[in-house]
């Protein structure tokens, strides 16, 4: 078997490979508003999507060209050339891809290919030139300048045009449905369902009319000649069907409306994307039997390339099922799904970006102009809008699916109405517009515009959105150099440069597979912790004192470790402890998200209940800094290089461990079982704890005087224990509220019985 064949085989077991990564990332483009919104149950979801892929491959439009005459021209290579540029693309190209997928940071799967095509025939034609002693000024007569240059345009152009269009549409759609849109429905459901339906079955026939199999050059034409008649015919049928449902039945129109729109998305996802991951495979395939079908297949040059291919039906229906496979199962595409949906919220709550200097100046600057247009805008037209525009209409009750919605069907419906919209006339105008970048800039739009990013959560969803931004230049700029080394050190050694960077690429896919499989553990936790989806005060206050239980036992184990390796003074484990630390962070700040929402759901009259739990915010906030500050004191102490304590203070630290555990164990033990304990125990395990503090404390005093204890190690050790004597004056207060809960509720019980 001669390298050419064998990379080949390479390069089929890569497309396999592609597609599943490729998919991963892609089916948030058109999963986000109905998943987002709830429409449906998933698999109902699943199902539409699924069958939007199947019918969206059997339209042989999109990429295929690009793959083999878009980006470089094809007669001036040869096949061992072109099979090494390609083998390099596709292992950037899964690479690339299941990077961004494990992190959950949607990315363009056209842009990844193009640039990577372009590293890759850049590496190789710079050899070219090199070798034959050419000028280097050559290297522009192989590359496709003019295509790329197009490529760029385009991101520049969908990241704008789809914000701008979405953030419009949603505000004036707001204006006339308002958040309680049920009333406003009945009136314009019909015009609403005809505009929307008629833009999306538009998409439907521009996207797809091209490279059906099924019409005829004649029928294609006329639509795309034809395209305001298409667009007024739709609108009248669909406006009539839609009113009549609305006025007679009791269906809620938007439902179809979205349901639909996700099919149009998939199917234009599957028919132009496909050929993303396949197309280079099928043209090193076609370059091999080319250059076989000559007599000399190793200096012949591809012109044969430049010929319109032909797509392979069973093929592209082989290739939809593995991608249909790759929606219903992979775990990766529900994390980047669900980064969009978490950024297009409506509701407030643990955000997954943190703040960063950009994002707040952004935000600054917006509402400096917000307030500077707002004061030439007449009062009365102020308060009209800002009554359309009251958020207390929106249901944040858990709908009969399961979840509560991150929003609800009116955006979802003008997140598929626009993005449809927009990607048709860039279709049109021949544009190379990204549909996961018009897909992705239409939703933050549309969240923008409704008052998803209130000052509670804007610089973070900002500082999301530019971190996705920030991504897909990273894309290019990634794709370019990875390719480009890869072609070279292909193009260049060969064989052993091919089997060993297969090796790595197995290596860090392995290695990205169990970093997601642990964070995904981690969000899983997160989830269990959150109150997202509780709505009775009861089962709120219960999930509440559980997770507080489990807060303790966490910060009881991490205290432990922490003094333990302070004792051996093992920076690599207090470094552990630190990164352990972050998470016990997060989960203070969702238990005190969820006594918030406890409080929410107490009735006004219940003051006296609801300032009991507000005071256990405040233990909550101190145990978590308290614990902090030991944790970053120490290793800091020791990070550098500072003395470590004398066998009697460690005695003495030891002391104050072994009771300040006791005392976190107990109450947690009280909390997850919801089972009283002995309160005269746990208060002597706090009195016992002071006494050795206090004891403590002076037998440092001696050991400052005789010089026995240096200056930094005195002030850690008053550091650990001054935070160790306030967390157990906090569990302590946490154990008499809660006390009182299970005494209430003992009466509850009797009272019940009796």
């Amino acid at each position: 078997m001669d390298i050419y064949l064998f990379s080949l085989i390479i390069l089929t077991g890569l497309a396999l490979s592609d597609l599943v990564v490729g998919v991963s990332n892609d089916a948030a483009n058109f999963l986000n508003s109905s998943i987002g919104s709830r429409v449906a149950p998933r698999h109902i979801i699943m199902i539409v999507a699924s069958l939007g892929m199947l019918f969206g491959v059997t339209f042989s439009s999109g990429m295929m060209e690009v793959a083999r005459k878009g980006i470089f021209h094809p007669q001036l290579f040869v096949m061992p050339e072109l099979v090494t540029i390609f083998l390099a693309v596709m292992l950037t190209d899964v690479l690339l891809l299941d990077f961004f997928n494990t992190f959950g940071l949607p990315t363009s799967t056209t842009v990844s290919l193009v640039f990577e095509l372009l590293g890759a025939a850049v590496a190789v034609s710079i050899i070219k030139v090199y070798s034959s002693g050419q000028n280097l000024e050559t290297l522009l007569h192989y590359i496709n300048t003019a295509k790329v240059l197009m490529i760029i345009m385009g991101i520049l152009l969908s990241v704008v045009i789809a914000f701008v269009c979405g953030a419009l549409a949603q505000f004036f759609s707001r204006l006339v449905f308002t958040f309680d849109y049920a009333v406003c429905l009945k009136r314009y459901g019909g015009i609403w369902g005809g505009l929307t339906l008629s833009v999306i079955t538009y998409f439907i026939l521009i996207k797809g009319a091209k490279g059906a199999s099924f019409l005829s050059p004649d029928t294609v034409l006329w639509i795309t000649t034809h395209s305001w008649t298409v667009l007024f015919m739709s609108f009248a049928g669909f406006a009539v069907i839609f009113q009549i449902l609305t006025s007679f039945t009791r269906i809620n129109i938007l439902k179809p409306i979205i349901l639909i729109g996700t099919f149009a998305l998939a199917m234009a996802f599957a028919a132009n994307d496909l050929v993303n991951f396949i197309g280079v495979p099928l043209a090193g395939i076609s370059a091999y039997r080319v250059a076989h079908s000559t007599g000399s297949p190793l200096t012949v040059t591809m012109e044969a390339l430049r010929e319109p291919v032909q797509s392979n039906t069973l093929l592209l229906l082989l290739a939809g099922v593995i991608m249909v496979l790759t929606l219903w199962f992979s775990k990766k595409a529900r994390t980047v799904s669900s980064t969009e949906v978490g950024l297009a919220r409506q509701d407030e709550g643990i955000e997954r970006f943190g703040a960063s200097a950009l994002s707040r100046i952004l935000v600054r600057m917006v509402y400096g102009i917000f307030a500077i247009v707002s004061t030439y805008v007449p009062r009365a037209v102020k308060t009209r809008i800002a009554k359309r525009m009251d958020q207390n209409a929106y249901d944040h009750t858990r709908e009969k699916y399961g979840k509560t919605p991150s929003f609800d069907l009116l955006r979802a419906s003008v997140n598929l109405m626009v993005a449809s919209a927009v990607i048709s006339l860039g279709t049109s105008l021949k544009l190379p517009l990204s549909t996961t970048y018009v897909t992705f800039m239409v939703a933050m739009g549309t969240s923008l515009a409704d008052q998803a990013w209130g000052r509670e959560s804007a610089v973070y969803r900002v500082s999301g959105v530019l971190t996705v931004i920030g991504g897909w230049f990273f894309t290019a700029i990634l794709a370019f150099s990875i390719s480009l080394l890869f072609g070279s050190a292909m193009f260049i050694f060969k064989l052993p440069a091919i089997l060993l960077l297969l090796a790595l690429c197995a290596f860090l896919i392995v290695q990205t597979y169990r970093y997601h499989g642990k964070k995904e553990e981690e969000s899983g936790v997160v989830e269990n912790f959150s109150l997202k989806n509780v709505n009775k005060v009861e089962e709120a206050i219960q999930t509440t004192f559980q997770q507080t239980g489990i807060f303790l036992k966490e910060i009881s184990d991490s205290l432990g470790s922490c003094i333990e390796a302070v004792f051996l003074e093992d920076r690599q484990r207090l470094k552990d402890v630190r990164g352990e630390g972050e998470k016990i962070e997060k989960w203070s700040n969702i238990i005190v998200a969820n006594v918030f929402k406890t409080l929410f759901l107490l009735n006004k009259c219940d003051v006296s209940d609801a300032q009991k739990y507000s005071h256990a915010i405040r233990s909550l906030q101190a145990i978590s800094e308290g614990h902090r500050d030991i944790v970053l004191r120490v290793l800091e102490h020791f990070d550098n290089y500072h003395t470590g304590f004398n066998t009697e203070q460690k005695e003495e630290l030891r002391y104050v461990k072994t009771n300040l555990n006791r005392l976190l164990w107990n109450t947690s033990i009280m909390l997850l079982n919801r089972k009283k304990v002995d309160y005269d125990y746990i208060a002597n395990q706090f009195n016992k704890l002071k006494e050795f503090v206090d004891e403590f404390d002076k037998n440092q005093i001696l050991r400052i005087q005789s010089g026995a204890s240096k200056t930094r190690l005195s002030i850690l050790f008053y550091g650990i224990m001054d935070n160790c004597l306030e967390i157990s004056e906090h569990t302590i207060q946490l154990l008499n509220i809660f006390k009182d809960s299970f005494s209430l509720n003992e009466v509850d019980a009797s009272t019940k019985e009796d």
